[in-house]
This record gives structure tokens, C-alpha cells and sequence, in this order.
């Protein structure tokens, strides 16, 4: 039962998912990381649900495209973090793939319905 607007939304949804995986992937970083690589993705992932409910609330076409705009690039931040894991060897190159593949598809989610909301 979805009282909200945004919880029927699929790039919210998507969002949820992604950022519970990468919760989960985090947990297998050393701890000299806690505050540093491990926070920041954290950070930018549960950035990637947030501003897309944040954005949907009572707010115009043009303020929600900001806020999608803000998830957009919290998404990109992720993968950066991603691939920084995978440099240090935190995760494999499987995982990175999947989770790489998982946030593209997210992007180009976020991107169209943003070019719908104009």
C-alpha cells in the first residue's frame, strides 16, 4: 500500500534494491575504509533514492528534474566508488559488472522519465 508518490515509482524502487545490494557488498571492506571509501559510496547510493523521493514530493516538473539531476550524479559517484573498490581489490570484477551493469540501467531509467518530465 503506496501512500507516497515516489513509492510507486520504478527508479525509486530500483534505487532501494541497488542501494540494500551495495549496503550488503560494502560489509566485506576492510575497516581502514570505514569512514572513507566505504562511507562515501554508502552515502552516494542511498543519495540515489533520496533525491529521487525528495524531488517527486509536491514539487514542480522543474524541481523534481533537478532532484533527478542530483541522483543522476550521486549514481555516477557510485560507480566511481565501484571501480575504486575494484582497483583495491575490494570486489571482484564480477561484482563490479553487475553492479556496473545494474546502475546503467538505473541511469537510463533516471535519464528518461527526467526528458518525459519536461
Amino acid at each position: 500500500m503506496s501512500k507516497f508518490k515516489f513509492e510507486k515509482l520504478l527508479i525509486w524502487q530500483k534505487a532501494m534494491d541497488l542501494g540494500e545490494v551495495v549496503n550488503i557488498l560494502i560489509d566485506n571492506f576492510p575497516k581502514k575504509e570505514y569512514y572513507n571509501l566505504s562511507s562515501q559510496l554508502l552515502r552516494a547510493i542511498d543519495s540515489v533514492a533520496l533525491n529521487n523521493s525528495e524531488g517527486s514530493i509536491g514539487q514542480s516538473n522543474p524541481e523534481q528534474n533537478r532532484f533527478l539531476g542530483y541522483s543522476i550524479r550521486s549514481l555516477a559517484e557510485v560507480v566511481t566508488c565501484l571501480h575504486k573498490a575494484l582497483r583495491r581489490k575490494y570486489i571482484s570484477e564480477e561484482q563490479l559488472q553487475i553492479h556496473y551493469n545494474e546502475s546503467f540501467h538505473l541511469m537510463n531509467m533516471m535519464i528518461a522519465f527526467k526528458r518525459n518530465l519536461k
